[in-house]
């Protein structure tokens, strides 16, 4: 470009001859020529067959594969490696890096011939509310420490709800909704999940889904029906799954440091309040999402009471009068021994019941291969054993 800036002021402006031109600046007459008879202040050379000689014979072979793989989801298609490595296998000699490059354009051009176009959606006060999880690290107690976060999303106010936990089990998403329910002061006629394993049994045909029998009665309960996204259409929720990378870049960057988890839950109520109030709707920009969602409000379902969230299963009682759950072990009342009781587990604590009398309640442990004892559990053992009382677990 410089060059020919040169050529054009020496020729048009400082009058000299071409010989000249060619001769100062060590170029051709035919080059001096070629840029004083056009107009153009920059010339581009754009190859327009890029040579293969040693993948273009296996060209096909590799252009079968990427088309076989293009069905499949991105999780099972294969990558330029073993692309790579499957060409070689047939006698291929070149380099890595000329399939790389070939892979990649190729992909290139597929998604750019085939933009995706979407609806916008648009839905009524009180319709619909969408649910994911997160996964986020923070420092509980001064130990780093990876938490599941529960999003909801009121789809018409686009209300948002956090609410953390130690695990994704069936009684965390049990107990999230009624969090969630509470927070917003009711439920949604029509809740939109993606096809989790705790909720989503067996996946059929189209949308018909077979649903966690518990789940079910959650739904039942707050009136809700359940709609479940095609599989691998992340889109079909999209405001939940967009409000995962916001709130991890609002609510957990600089990393979040909390005495426990329930001083970490009541950080993300207060935040997920101060966000509704501090930014507009994005449909309704004179107002923020906080006086949407005070107005979507009269039109949530309301119940009169919260659902019971457990998940409950039998468990047998050992002889040492203890019943393990989750890797860890929780005591229950001396008479139960050698029996089979049910097993409550909540996302706070677990209850033992027999006959439909409680027998057992603890704190729930997340931690592995602990223990948790009440000594009341024992003294009907300790009035036969009174010499148990110097050495025993229950009583340290």
């Amino acid at each position: 470009m410089e060059t020919i800036r040169k050529i054009r002021c020496a020729y048009h402006r400082d009058g000299r001859s071409i010989r000249r031109i060619a001769r100062d600046f060590h170029l051709s007459r035919n080059t001096v020529k070629k840029v004083l008879r056009g107009e153009e202040t920059e010339f581009t050379y754009a190859r327009t067959t890029q040579p293969m000689p040693k993948l273009g014979p296996y060209e096909d072979a590799l252009l079968s594969r990427l088309a076989a793989d293009r069905a499949k989801s991105r999780r099972e298609q294969r990558t330029a490696v073993l692309l790579f490595e499957e060409l070689q296998r047939e006698g291929f000699t070149g380099g890595y890096d000329s399939v790389r490059r070939y892979v990649k354009k190729w992909r290139q051009r597929v998604s750019a011939s085939q933009g995706t176009a979407f609806i916008p959606q648009r839905f009524d006060p009180g319709e619909a509310y969408q649910f994911d999880w997160s996964h986020e690290i923070v420092e509980l107690n001064g130990v780093v420490v990876k938490v599941k976060v529960a999003h909801f999303r009121l789809c018409q106010s686009r209300m948002l709800f956090c609410v953390a936990y130690h695990r994704e089990s069936l009684e965390m998403v049990l107990d999230a909704h009624i969090q969630a329910f509470q927070f917003f002061g009711g439920s949604c006629r029509r809740g939109i999940y993606d096809n989790l394993k705790t909720v989503v049994t067996k996946i059929l045909l189209g949308k018909d889904r077979t649903f966690n029998r518990r789940f079910q009665q959650l739904a039942s309960h707050y009136l809700v029906d359940p709609v479940a996204c095609t599989p691998a259409a992340g889109w079909e929720k999209g405001q939940v799954e967009n409000q995962v990378g916001f709130v991890r870049g609002r609510l957990f960057v600089p990393r979040v440091k909390c005495a426990d988890l329930a001083e970490l839950n009541q950080y993300l109520r207060d935040r997920c309040r101060t966000l509704a109030a501090g930014y507009r709707h994005p449909e309704y920009q004179e107002r923020t999402v906080a006086e949407v969602f005070a107005e979507e409000q009269s039109r949530l379902v309301r119940v009169r009471a919260p659902f019971d969230g457990f998940k409950e299963a039998p468990v047998r009682v050992s002889t040492t009068s203890l019943v393990s759950y989750d890797n860890n072990r929780y005591s229950v009342d001396a008479s139960a021994v050698g029996r089979t009781v049910m097993l409550r587990a909540y996302a706070d604590r677990i209850v033992v019941m027999e006959a439909g009398q409680v027998i057992g309640e603890h704190t729930r442990l997340f931690s592995r291969h602990q223990v948790r004892y009440d000594p009341w559990h024992y003294v009907a053992v300790l009035q036969r054993k009174p010499g148990a009382l110097r050495n025993g677990a229950p009583f340290k």
